[in-house]
């Protein structure tokens, strides 16, 4: 008790007011500066810094007007196949000869004209009425220029803004030497397509229920950016691109850079 008396008449003491306060010590001050200024940056970012997301989807280089399939109207046997893959051909041209079992000949013609990009069957082949034969791109020109259509999960459309900047890798073309193919957001799907829209599109069941795996997804259409200076005719991420022509219906795995947001726009209501 004797002690604590002396104490506490100690700090009572006039004489122990002009003593100065003793406040942090050295390092406790440097710990509340650096705490200060990182505060004031990550405050100066949220407020003016900007970032941006990106959407990755699956698709396809293809035409503008898609492609399309041919079947057989008859049942016979594939007696003579009349074009060949690669061949522009005009609306009516003729693919292929079927004999059927009565000895009448049928011809298989390119009903709306295009590119053959694929026939599903041989000489001597036999099929039955309605069987597809053959799928064609729907194009006029040989120098059209390619687009790329990429299939969106249900519900990521809305995020997409036109003209948005996409790149896309393509399967054919290694990333790590050549890059990525430049594109822009041409435009968006209003509504989910069915695997069957997306099949007739393509003239491809196949693409279609790979492209549907996730449900109903949205076609987001991507301008190519051309160029002068590549062997390819588009514009890549590295100079030159690959030294060769990239073909379509070639897979492409597409990264859309949506619009930039400043951080401090994600506390806001």
């Amino acid at each position: 008790m004797q002690f604590r008396q002396k104490a506490l008449s100690t700090l009572r003491s006039p004489e122990e007011l002009d003593l100065p306060v003793r406040f942090a010590r050295p390092q406790g001050r440097l710990v509340l500066v650096v705490t200060v200024a990182v505060m004031a940056a990550a405050t100066w970012w949220a407020l003016t810094g900007s970032v941006s997301a990106k959407v990755s989807a699956q698709g396809i280089l293809t035409h503008a007007a898609g492609s399309y399939t041919t079947q057989s109207p008859v049942a016979g046997q594939v007696t003579r196949v009349l074009a060949e893959e690669g061949q522009l051909l005009s609306p009516n041209d003729p693919l292929l000869t079927v004999t059927t079992a009565e000895g009448a000949e049928h011809e298989v013609t390119a009903v709306a004209g295009g590119r053959l990009t694929t026939l599903v069957v041989t000489a001597g082949a036999v099929i039955r009425a309605g069987a597809e034969v053959a799928t064609l791109e729907q194009v006029t020109d040989p120098d059209e220029p390619l687009v790329a259509v990429l299939y969106l999960p249900p519900g990521s459309g809305s995020a997409i803004p036109v003209d948005a900047t996409v790149d896309l890798s393509v399967q054919s073309v290694p990333r790590e030497r050549f890059g990525v193919l430049r594109g822009r957001v041409e435009a968006v799907g209003r509504a989910p397509l069915t695997e069957r829209q997306i099949a007739g599109f393509l003239g491809d069941s196949a693409l279609a229920a790979e492209f549907s795996r996730e449900g109903s997804p949205v076609a987001v259409l991507v301008r190519l950016e051309r160029s002068s200076t590549t062997e390819s005719g588009y514009t890549w991420s590295s100079d030159d691109g690959p030294p060769f022509a990239i073909a379509s219906r070639t897979p492409v795995t597409g990264s859309v850079h949506l619009s930039a947001e400043r951080p401090v726009d994600w506390l806001l209501p």
